[in-house]
C-alpha cells in the first residue's frame, strides 16, 4: 500500500487519522515443536482504504489525499 498522506479540510490537520483498510495477504507460518508460531513471511495480495477519518475533528468527509511531493 502506498503511504497516502492527508490533510483534512475541516480543521487542517496533517497528522493524525483513523485509517481503515480492507486486506488480503499470504503468510507464511512457522510452528515451533513447542507450538509456538512465527511469522516468517508476509506477501500483500491486495488492500485499498476503506474509510478515513480526522482524529483532531472527528470529520470524514473533508480528508483528501495529498499528491506526493505536497509540502500541505
Amino acid at each position: 500500500m502506498a503511504n497516502n498522506r492527508y490533510r483534512c479540510e475541516a480543521c487542517g490537520n496533517l497528522t493524525r487519522f483513523d485509517v481503515v483498510t480492507d486486506r488480503r495477504e499470504r503468510s507464511f507460518n512457522h510452528f515451533s515443536l513447542g507450538g509456538e508460531m512465527t511469522v516468517e513471511e508476509t506477501e500483500v495480495i491486495s488492500e485499498s482504504v476503506v474509510e478515513v477519518s480526522c482524529r483532531w475533528c472527528g470529520n470524514g468527509r473533508s480528508v483528501v489525499v495529498l499528491d506526493p511531493g505536497t509540502d500541505a
